[in-house]
């Protein structure tokens, strides 16, 4: 598997640089990636949970922004 390409742009040059990402950009963006897919998984979860819990009381996403004052 390539790792994916960085494209350098020096503006004071106009000169364009593509090359493949290091060892070390790597395990940044894999990192990066995986956190970015961590809080996603986190943030459906909590949507879920909170769906789950307006379904048990049986009432809408806007009854419940009424209900706690927002707009």
């Amino acid at each position: 598997m390539s790792k994916p390409i960085i494209r350098i742009h020096d503006l004071s040059t106009n000169e364009v640089i593509d090359r493949e990402m290091n060892d070390v950009e790597f395990a940044q963006y894999e990192l990066e990636k995986a956190n970015a897919a961590a809080a996603q998984a986190e943030a459906e979860a909590r949507a879920a949970q909170r769906q789950a819990l307006l379904n048990r009381l049986g009432i809408t996403e806007e009854e419940a922004r009424i209900l706690l004052g927002g707009n």
